[in-house]
């Protein structure tokens, strides 16, 4: 990393947004507290990541990109165990996971294994822990990537909900549409740098979000991805 501000206002649906390897993985690691940073800071909620872990952990949920369950588990007793860890009474928990499971439309494969759960009913799945002990700030990393509409909107509906009650949802994304779909705040970033930032409106300027992002970032030029292909669809032999 070359070193970031990245700012996000409590209460918003916050998307970043840059290419492949511009850094939002490793970014959303550090302020996660599951990468340690050279230098720098970062606070949630006013608590710093690495100086005060239990109340940043306490006040998170994340939902990473490669997701590693508990497959061996049903989706009920995911649920139940993560509950659980953070010492949510038993009886709340089971409350919780019930409804999670209704909204999340999993109800019918609540006592499935997780490892038959197809990808979108995995995302889901994860969501719901992440949303179990009510985090005041949700972070997601590509949390749409290989999900079905359906269950799309199934996800997109309850972030809605939640960002609607005051919590905050940070999402790292390459889909422009998306972004522009559901963010208010965006943070544009390249090559390890914050490049644009700010409410949606002022960093779109008039324009697509998806023209913005190619202006920020310096995508190709019209007409620039042909060279060298000069074979490419012609009449084979």
């Amino acid at each position: 990393m070359a070193g970031i501000d990245l700012m996000v206002p409590a209460g918003s649906f916050a998307g970043l947004v840059g290419p492949n390897g511009a850094g939002k993985t490793t970014s959303l690691s550090m302020i996660t507290g599951l990468l340690r940073p050279d230098g720098g800071h970062a606070e949630i909620d006013g608590f710093n990541v690495w100086r005060d872990p239990v109340q940043v952990k306490a006040r998170i949920g994340v939902l990473p990109e490669g997701l590693r369950l508990f497959e061996r588990l049903s989706g009920r007793e995911l649920l139940v165990y993560n509950g659980r860890l953070r010492n949510i009474p038993k009886a709340e928990v089971e409350q919780r996971a019930g409804e999670l499971l209704r909204v999340m439309d999993l109800t019918d494969a609540a006592d499935k294994l997780v490892v038959d759960y197809s990808t979108g009913m995995r995302k889901k799945i994860a969501l719901a822990a992440a949303l179990l002990h009510n985090p005041s700030v949700l972070f997601l990393d590509e949390p749409f990537e290989g999900v079905d509409p359906v269950s799309a909107n199934t996800l997109t509906e309850v972030l809605r909900r939640f960002t609607e009650s005051g919590s905050t949802v940070i999402f790292s994304s390459h889909v422009m549409d998306l972004v522009e779909r559901l963010c208010d705040w965006v943070s544009v970033m390249n090559a390890g740098h914050i490049v644009a930032q700010g409410p949606l409106e002022n960093v779109r300027e008039g324009r697509s979000l998806n023209q913005a992002f190619l202006e920020l970032v310096g995508g190709p030029r019209e007409g620039g991805g042909d060279s060298g292909l000069s074979w490419l669809g012609r009449e084979r032999q």
